[in-house]
């Protein structure tokens, strides 16, 4: 039985992509569902290609309703993945899913983490420190941006050359490297307890 993979993203889901693609010829799990909180997000449109169902939803119905929960129990969702989802998980869905949501951060986390810390916004932190390198964390989710427990780490040196779009460009080809296989390693512990 393929153990059932829910994406959440609020944008554009390249990282969305490369997990489908993924999991595409895959015997061990597959995308169940692409879910965001954005409806003009191009991660519906990467959904649709894959021919993988998607539901959108807004604030009210995720933090003040059991909807979204509800359908991911429908769906029987083993892995939450959250994919350049820009919301805090509410806590009636860390409950319904303890251990089971894992999301990916553009830093190495406790580095530029937390509150509105996302995508460029990251980039240009680490940029503006002068860091001499930065990466991806993959973490479990718990009720703090960026705070859970650390499964993965990847990192990549920057040179004084690079510029915005180079180490956006660099941390991307790492979580589209590493973000598919740690979501593999964590199916093949389910499936063996």
């Amino acid at each position: 039985m393929k153990k059932r993979i829910a994406i959440f993203a609020s944008g554009s889901g390249s990282n969305a992509q490369k997990i489908m693609e993924y999991f595409k010829k895959s015997n061990d799990a597959e995308v169940a569902i692409v879910l965001t909180n954005n409806p003009d997000a191009y991660v519906l449109q990467r959904a649709d290609n894959f021919e993988i169902p998607s539901h959108v939803f807004d604030r009210k119905e995720f933090r003040e309703t059991d909807d979204v929960v509800q359908l991911l129990k429908n769906l029987q969702i083993d892995l939450i993945v959250l994919a350049g989802f820009l919301w805090l998980v509410p806590e009636n869905l860390l409950k319904a899913f303890p251990n089971k949501i894992i999301n990916i951060h553009p830093s190495l986390l406790p580095k530029y983490g937390g509150k509105g810390m996302y995508g460029d916004k990251v980039h240009l932190a680490v940029l503006e420190n002068k860091e001499l390198e930065s990466g991806i964390t993959i973490h479990f989710v718990n009720e703090h941006f960026d705070e859970g427990e650390v499964i993965q780490q990847a990192r990549f040196k920057i040179e004084a050359t690079d510029d915005l779009e180079m180490i956006k460009f660099k941390g991307q080809q790492l979580e589209h490297q590493h973000f598919p296989k740690v979501i593999e390693g964590l199916i093949k512990k389910m499936k063996t307890i």
